[in-house]
């Protein structure tokens, strides 16, 4: 029997809050027999759901009270001081404690990054965690790991060589890609194009002998799977992800829109109504839900604000996958013997760039 997975979930996050999470939370436990679950937010709330759901007094599920929520709109520093008794810090703290091995939150991601890095600090050589999602590309069965999806708007080149590092080892030890290629994503393929950001990080790339790096990919490159990574500031990768999102929208839209034209049309659309429907969960996002946060002493999963009971479920899986994958001790370990295997290269993170020590 595989051993036990205990996830704490901040029940209160989210556009949805406790009538998602909860019944996802009870779906989850009968899906996963070695899953446990600690519930956190305003206990009242919370078993009035768990009646509802016929979910009271199961073995592998528990009740933290938490008297605050965070919400979605509240700035992070607003949460950090005064949300300290909040169902996201209290969640952050059981895995801090070790009482939890992952924390999964579909609450506001500014603050839930800033409790997450404040309690659980970075791993020794990170500076700033990442937002990592795992996106669809069109390789058959392929998936590209994207980071950063916006934890930070200000990154530097050190910041985006520490993205490439973590995603690289993700993809090679959760995805199992023996050597995952790299690309670094820019408004065209010439070296001479991007913003200084941008070259001084290629330099730094190209330099780093523990990444596969392939130059720099255009934003249709992250869905034609060029890259099994593909790094970026997270301002650009958070306009990215919201414009992809956008988009499938739009499109799902015109679809519809088009085969309830008329008679006709809505006749054709159940000639190909199987077709639609397989076109739509592989485009559905929320079969994706569950971003990472990168870079931490800890395993935070951020799931969509507005995920349904399937999506979060996925964000649940993918906290799972990496509590059994143990992400954070494989990054740590990684990143050790890289520098040991390289000892004549000392990363800087005041100046961003390799210097040899010899100098």
């Amino acid at each position: 029997m595989s051993k036990p997975i205990v996830i704490a979930l901040d029940a209160m996050g989210g556009d949805h809050g406790p009538s998602v999470i909860v019944p996802a939370a009870l779906n989850a436990l009968h899906l996963y027999p070695q899953l446990h679950i600690i519930l956190v937010g305003i206990e009242s709330v919370i078993h009035e759901q768990l009646l509802k759901h016929h979910g009271v007094n199961l073995p592998r599920l528990s009740v933290v009270h938490a008297s605050q929520t965070v919400s979605m709109d509240e700035k992070p520093s607003s949460a950090l001081r005064l949300k300290k008794d909040s169902s996201m810090r209290i969640a952050i703290n059981l895995v801090k404690s070790g009482s939890a091995q992952a924390c999964v939150s579909a609450g506001n991601t500014g603050a839930l990054m800033a409790t997450a890095k404040f309690v659980l600090k970075t791993l020794p050589g990170i500076d700033r965690p990442a937002i990592m999602a795992k996106l669809p590309t069109m390789r058959p069965h392929a998936l590209v790991r994207v980071l950063d999806l916006g934890a930070n708007v200000d990154s530097t080149p050190q910041n985006l060589l520490d993205f490439a590092l973590m995603g690289s080892i993700v993809a090679k030890e959760v995805g199992g890609i023996p050597a995952p290629t790299v690309g670094l994503l820019n408004v065209g393929e010439e070296e001479m194009k991007g913003n200084e950001l941008v070259k001084q990080t290629a330099l730094l790339l190209e330099s780093y002998p523990g990444i596969h790096y392939i130059g720099f990919v255009e934003g249709d490159d992250v869905f034609k799977g060029t890259a099994d990574v593909v790094i970026c500031d997270g301002f650009v990768g958070n306009v990215m992800l919201k414009a992809t999102e956008g988009v499938v929208k739009l499109i799902s839209s015109a679809i519809k829109k088009a085969f309830l034209k008329n008679w006709f049309t809505k006749l054709s659309a159940l000639a190909v109504l199987h077709i639609l429907k397989k076109i739509g969960k592989s485009f559905d996002p929320g079969q994706f839900n569950g971003a990472s946060f990168l870079g931490l002493n800890g395993i935070v999963i951020k799931s969509h604000g507005g995920a349904n009971q399937a999506a979060f479920e996925n964000a649940i899986r993918e906290a799972m996958e990496e509590v059994e994958q143990d992400v954070p001790a494989k990054i740590r370990s990684q990143l050790a013997m890289l520098i040991a295997a390289q000892p004549e290269l000392v990363i800087s993170p005041l100046a961003g760039a390799i210097f040899d020590e010899t100098h």
